[in-house]
Parts: structure tokens; C-alpha cells; sequence
């Protein structure tokens, strides 16, 4: 755009099938396909998420099939390469998680997500993780390999000590000091007190927590991300106990979060001179109805394989319930309007095939849950020990000279 590319390894987040004439013979046409890198976006911004997706649904296939070979091609280990380059490579940023632009995820309109939001964080923690699995073991990825493993435990680090909200991590910012100058301070962002919103003083259970949407300095979002928080659960990057107590938070706020049909995209909406300013008065975001508080049915397959995991089937099985209540009689819509996803959406699309794959894969999974198996990441032993060491240094307030015995950098 404007003479100018983005880097290598950004995946395309769609294609279009354009006919054109084979060569020679005018009479004879093919097909060829047109990838999309965000140059005919609306908005016209790069997808971040895709090859993260990509990456994760690689590993899910070769799991599932059992057929290796795809993801030891050369142009395949080289796509994987490509995509890790790009999300590793250095910049200004002093924090281990991705900086992104608005509208670069599943919530492609400006929503205020710029920055580090949830959903890429979980998303590029998982892929790292099924890269490492997947990456051919050669002399050459010795330090792209390195790299990750760093970046794996300095993201685990930042997301489960910064992002995690619950009542008592709520107190701690209401009560904290700001302006702190100094390696040991504990308001580490200059986070300001009255940031807290009130709706959250009132709503957050006394059981249960979540990870916010998004931190920058001086700024925190507390919002509540649907698919961020259910793959954080998924790829462990959120530990055993964060995880239950985002399960019991959406069981806890169930009328919020589900009511008529799972599940939330974001809670809550933004409404008024609010929704005006971030959005920029954005009339498909409109408060409670598409990325703006709308409920999306295809949400349910990754809640089915967070409550899998967590050995918390019913939880799932209760939102397919309320789904299949509505689903099919309503035409299998894109997503639903309302603070209680009573509408369908004003302009959801009809059968829509991710709101009908994601049923059928949720339904699949709670006769069959070992099949999970394919999309889960289990906590890496190793990272844990250092992710431990580096917690333990980091409550004593010092900068440790001395590192843990594996080969990470921190």
C-alpha cells in the first residue's frame, strides 16, 4: 500500500478466486487464487492473528491425522520460520507481548484494542508453543528456537503477573502509589487508581478472575475478551488456578456473559461519548450488537475445549444447551444482538458456516473429549521451573545476576 510492503511471514487473512485465461489457449480459463494481506481490508490493516492460527491448526492437524509429512515440508518449515521471524524480531517495544494495531484479530473494526490485546497474546503464546513441537531439529534453527523459548517464558511471566484481575488484585491498583521512579516499584505501569471502571467494582465475583483485555502504560483495559481468556486456559498460558477462576467467573456472571445464546465477544459494551470516541461513532459496532458486545455462537467450540481441559465439561454443556434452544430455528445467524442476545444481529449474516462449525465441533467434543487433545498445549515442565525461578527473584524487588541452569534469557 502506498509503496510500501510488510514483512515477511504475514499469512493472509482471506482469498478471492479470480478466473483468468490460461496461456495460449484464450478459449480454456483457471482458477487462481488472490490472498488478501489487508491491502483490500476495510480499514486496510494487516491480519496479525492468521498466521498464529495457522501455526496452531498446522500441529491440531498432524495430531489428529497423524500424517507428519505436511508440516515437514520444506516450504511448510519455512512458512513456520517466516511467521516466527516476524513476530520475534526486535523493536522499540520494552514488553514481551505482541504491539498491534486496532483490528488486526477476530474484532477487525476499531474497538480500542491497539496495543497488546489478550487475543493475539494467547494466540502467539500457543503458536510458539506448537512451533517448538513442529520446527525440524537443524543447525540453522538453533537460535530462532533459542529465541522462542525466551520469549515464551518473558510472555508467561507478563501476562499471568500484569493481566490477572480478581477482587484482591482489584484493591491492590485502587490502593496503589503512581509516579514511582525506581527498578522495585510495584505500580510498574504508573497505572492511575480512578482508572478502575465502576461497573467492574460492582460486577467482579468474589470467586473468580480474569485476564484484561489489554495493558500499555498509564492503561489498563478491563474489559472481558471472550476468546482471549478460553485460550489463554487452552495454551496454559494462563496457570491451573487463573484458569478455573475464568471458569468460574463466566459461571458466576452466566446472565451477562451468555443469557440467550453463548457467547459474548467482550463484556461490556462501550455506549455513549465512550462508544463515539473509540469506535468513532462505528455503526456496526453499535453497543451490544457485533464486536461491540455482540454474542457469537461460534464461541462455543473454544469454550468447549477450555471446560475439557479444566475437567469442567458441564459448564459447556449447559451453553450448548441454551444454544440449540434458538441455533437452528434462527437460521444459524453470524451473531446476535442486545445486552441479553435476544435479536439476531441487525446485519448477521445466515448460515453462516463458522456458527455451524463451531456447534458441530463443540457437540463433537463433549461425546468425544480426548479429541481436545489435539488443540490443547500442556504446561512445559521446563518453563515452569524458570517461570518459578524468575517469579520468586522478581517478589524479593532485586535484578538477580544469577539465572536458572536452562539456556533461557530473561
Amino acid at each position: 500500500m502506498d509503496c510500501h510492503s510488510p514483512g515477511q511471514g504475514l499469512m493472509p487473512a482471506s482469498f478471492k478466486v479470480r478466473v483468468v485465461p490460461l496461456d495460449g489457449d484464450d478459449s480454456a480459463t483457471e482458477e487462481v487464487l488472490d490472498p488478501d494481506f489487508g491491502e483490500a481490508a476495510i480499514g486496510r490493516v494487516a491480519p496479525v492473528d492468521s498466521g498464529l492460527w495457522w501455526i496452531i491448526l498446522l500441529r491440531a492437524y498432524g495430531k489428529c491425522s497423524g500424517d507428519l509429512s505436511v508440516q515437514e515440508r520444506i516450504d511448510v518449515q519455512t512458512g513456520i520460520k517466516m511467521i516466527l521471524k516476524l513476530c520475534l524480531a526486535d523493536g522499540f517495544d520494552m514488553f514481551p507481548t505482541l504491539l498491534v494495531t486496532d483490528g488486526s484479530c477476530m474484532i477487525d473494526r476499531r474497538m480500542g484494542i491497539h496495543g497488546h490485546p489478550l487475543e493475539i497474546q494467547a494466540l502467539f503464546y500457543s503458536a510458539l508453543l506448537c512451533a517448538r513441537e513442529m520446527l525440524a531439529p537443524e543447525d540453522a534453527s538453533a537460535d530462532l528456537v533459542r529465541a522462542l523459548n525466551n520469549r515464551l517464558v518473558a510472555l508467561s511471566i507478563h501476562i499471568r503477573e500484569y493481566y490477572w484481575i480478581d477482587m484482591k488484585k482489584l484493591n491492590e491498583i485502587y490502593r496503589y502509589k503512581t509516579e514511582e521512579y525506581s527498578f522495585d516499584a510495584v505500580n510498574k505501569f504508573n497505572i492511575y487508581p480512578d482508572q478502575i471502571p465502576p461497573w467492574l467494582v460492582e460486577w467482579m465475583p468474589n470467586k473468580g478472575g480474569y485476564l484484561i483485555g489489554n495493558l500499555q502504560p498509564a492503561h489498563m483495559d478491563f474489559r472481558f475478551f471472550s476468546l482471549g481468556n478460553l485460550w489463554a486456559i487452552v495454551c496454559s498460558l494462563a496457570t491451573a488456578d487463573q484458569s478455573h477462576a475464568i471458569l468460574d467467573l463466566i459461571d458466576a456472571k452466566w446472565s451477562d456473559l451468555v443469557a440467550d445464546m453463548p457467547l459474548k465477544i467482550c463484556y461490556p459494551a462501550l455506549e455513549g461519548q465512550e462508544w463515539r470516541i473509540i469506535t468513532g461513532s462505528d455503526p456496526k459496532n453499535t453497543p451490544w450488537s457485533y464486536h461491540n458486545g455482540g454474542s457469537w455462537p461460534t464461541l462455543i467450540w473454544q469454550l468447549t475445549v477450555a471446560c475439557i481441559k479444566m475437567n469442567r465439561p458441564e459448564i459447556a454443556e449447559k451453553a450448548i444447551r441454551a444454544a440449540e434452544k434458538r441455533l437452528a430455528r434462527d437460521k444459524w445467524p453470524e451473531y446476535y444482538d442486545t445486552k441479553g442476545a435476544r435479536f439476531v444481529g441487525k446485519q448477521a449474516h445466515l448460515f453462516q458456516t463458522w456458527s455451524i462449525a463451531g456447534y458441530l465441533v463443540a457437540k463433537l467434543l463433549i461425546a468425544n473429549p480426548s479429541a481436545a487433545n489435539i488443540l490443547i498445549n500442556i504446561e512445559d515442565a521446563e518453563l515452569l521451573s524458570v517461570f518459578s525461578w524468575a517469579l520468586n527473584a522478581n517478589q524479593r524487588g532485586k535484578r538477580s545476576r544469577k539465572g536458572p541452569k536452562q539456556s533461557f534469557i530473561i
